[in-house]
């Protein structure tokens, strides 16, 4: 699971950046929709809930948000949106799951397609990678004034599967349907999570020289601006290293 945490950090930041001219709003308002669909109170759907939480954390305003959630209930007119999951390689049989959201599916696997053959990847077959990943709730927590080994406890006693403790971020992973009773419970804690979603995690991760993880992570890094990808999840091996590397010169 090395790079995991690193990767979405690097996101977070991207996603500041977006959230300037506009486009992380306009992807979190169709993750938000999608969510909706299956039921629009936040206390009983737990997809809902995490988009919510993970859209409060990037400043969306309240008005998106709950204009999103009626869209996404059917309460109130907007555009036709589906969720697509995308699946291919990148260069050096990197495993790739691109999820999509969008109003235009054609315009969105044409702009897939074309990255994936511009650095060198391809996109495949449904299933061809899916296998590879499972989906888990994954929460991340900086510990701050909080003793490691005691969120460590917090999260198993709320049934937490695994807790990864690394030197600035801990990883927790649930089974989906446990992940709101785990970020509750560390709520009520005193904890504040630094992100909690459902994420498609790698069973096995891949480990690369730097040049060949460098173009992964530039195709990764691709994909993400498109509008109408919401997330892209791989199953490379990402060292502190490179992290550091390619925050450099992304």
């Amino acid at each position: 699971m090395s790079g995991h945490s690193k990767w979405s950090t690097i996101k977070r930041k991207k996603g500041a950046a977006d959230a300037k001219r506009g486009m992380l709003f306009t992807k979190l308002a169709r993750e938000i929709q999608i969510a909706a669909r299956e039921g629009a109170d936040p206390d009983v759907n737990v997809k809902l809930r995490l988009v919510i939480d993970k859209a409060k954390s990037m400043n969306m305003p309240k008005d998106n948000i709950e204009r999103a959630i009626r869209r996404g209930a059917g309460l109130e007119k907007g555009e036709v949106i589906e969720e697509v999951m995308y699946e291919g390689y990148g260069p050096h049989g990197v495993a790739l799951l691109v999820q999509v959201v969008t109003d235009n599916r054609n315009r969105a696997v044409a702009e897939v397609r074309h990255l994936f053959n511009r650095i060198g990847g391809s996109l495949g077959e449904q299933g061809c990678v899916a296998w590879q990943f499972q989906p888990r709730g994954y929460i991340t927590i900086v510990p701050g004034d909080h003793d490691p080994f005691d969120l460590f406890e917090w999260a198993v006693e709320a049934g937490a599967e695994d807790v990864e403790i690394g030197e600035d971020l801990m990883e927790v992973f649930t089974a989906v349907e446990d992940s709101k009773a785990v970020r509750d419970a560390l709520v009520e804690h005193g904890v504040k999570p630094e992100s909690a979603e459902i994420s498609w995690i790698p069973s096995n991760t891949i480990s690369l020289e730097a040049k060949q993880a460098f173009q992964n992570m530039n195709l990764i890094n691709s994909l993400e601006e498109l509008e109408d990808v919401a997330q892209v999840y791989s199953n490379l091996d990402i060292t502190d290293e490179f992290i550091a590397q390619f925050e450099a010169v992304a």
